[in-house]
């Protein structure tokens, strides 16, 4: 039997109604994270976003809404687009790991923490890192790369926050660390995916060479209430 992607065109929505559901605020047909967990959210049947998009707004200052473009409130600025792609990988990944990596539990938070808002602040958030096992790599005592999961659905879990420290770059943990997660993931049973800012051109190559093909482009609506 063909496993049906559909949970991958709509994936924040599935993954609020699925894996990550007593993590959700629900307006009905549009529902976000809340705001511990992620700055996202999404909507189903051409929905009215607007009055959903003001009550998130009194919850977290910028957010955004993934997929279709949003209804925004008459006083918002037009959100700003921008445009991922979802990238898929099916078989398990041929790389060796050279590397020690680390499954990352509360002990490593505040490591954690102080590589994410030094590389990759906007999207993680208080408790993105109980979304999903997150994986890291030490040197010198200190967590200098790190790659985990974040929106889960029953059949997809996506690979997220791929961050090395700047000072560790080019020695090859993220690509080690993104093969240790997607092959984690297919020892579940599901299948691993990401999104990737089309203009993020490195990494989409990191990607391919991994095995991940485009599936898809997304929309990211940033929004910010003034």
């Amino acid at each position: 039997m063909t496993l049906s992607e559909t949970p991958l065109d709509n994936p924040v929505w599935y993954a609020l109604t699925d894996m990550h559901n007593d993590m959700t605020i629900d307006y009905g047909d549009v529902k976000f994270y809340h705001p511990d967990y992620g700055p996202f959210g999404a909507f189903i049947n051409n929905t009215d976003t607007a009055a959903a998009i003001e009550k998130h707004a009194r919850l977290i200052k910028e957010f955004f809404i993934v997929g279709d473009k949003p209804t925004m409130p008459a006083h918002f600025p037009p959100p700003t687009e921008y445009t991922g792609l979802q990238m898929i990988v099916y078989e398990k990944i041929d790389l060796p790991i050279t590397e020690s990596i680390v499954a990352l539990t509360d002990a490593h938070y505040d490591d954690l923490i102080g590589l994410i808002k030094l590389v990759y602040p906007e999207y993680f958030k208080s408790k993105t890192k109980e979304l999903g096992q997150y994986y890291g790599i030490y040197k010198d005592n200190k967590l200098v790369a790190v790659t985990g999961e974040r929106m889960q659905t029953n059949d997809f879990v996506e690979i997220s926050a791929v961050v090395t420290h700047p000072d560790y770059t080019g020695n090859g943990y993220a690509k080690q660390l993104i093969t240790h997660t997607a092959n984690t993931v297919f020892k579940k049973n599901k299948i691993p995916f990401l999104h990737v800012d089309q203009t993020n051109l490195g990494p989409i190559q990191l990607y391919k060479k991994l095995g991940f093909s485009l599936r898809r482009t997304l929309s990211f609506w940033k929004i910010k209430s003034k």
